[in-house]
């Protein structure tokens, strides 16, 4: 095992949109992803408009750190679903507790982007923000699992 760490800051935070995270019905939620780090200005996100999608990569600043599960466990805890390996999940009980995101880009104003459907909360730190390339989607058949189907069907 490596011992190689490495500090990450947040850049921005999320502002507005949920309180408090949840399982489903992510449609229609809209917040700002404030970017507050001195560092940048608005020249840091000239361009940014032309893209229709951001892929946010953030913390789940909310979540019990005590609460992490190595082996295999059923997604939400429902025993109709397998269980499946930590790596098997994309749930918030990560072992770095980072979070990715697709949102719609709704508008940028200023160091404000206004976004559509990201599912973070309010408060949420914002580790980085990328445009959205459709050549970096995924290549090929894509094959999921079909528990994660069912599970998804009310994400969004």
């Amino acid at each position: 095992m490596s011992a190689e760490t490495f500090e990450v800051v947040p850049i921005a935070h999320v502002v507005g949109g949920r309180a408090e995270p949840t399982d489903d019905h992510w449609a229609g939620t809209e917040a700002i992803i404030r970017i507050d780090d001195p560092r940048f200005t608005e020249d840091s996100v000239k361009g940014l408009e032309q893209f229709s999608h951001l892929e946010i990569v953030f913390r789940f600043h909310l979540t019990d750190q005590n609460d992490l599960h190595f082996g295999a466990r059923s997604a939400r805890d429902n025993p109709n679903w397998p269980q499946v390996g930590i790596f098997g999940h994309r749930n918030m009980r990560r072992v770095n507790w980072l979070g990715v995101s697709r949102t719609r880009l709704l508008r940028v104003d200023g160091l404000d982007l206004h976004v559509k459907e990201l599912d973070a909360v309010d408060g949420t730190p914002v580790l980085d923000i990328k445009p959205w390339f459709a050549e970096f989607g995924p290549r090929g058949q894509i094959e999921q699992a079909p528990w994660s189907i069912e599970m998804l069907r009310d994400y969004y």
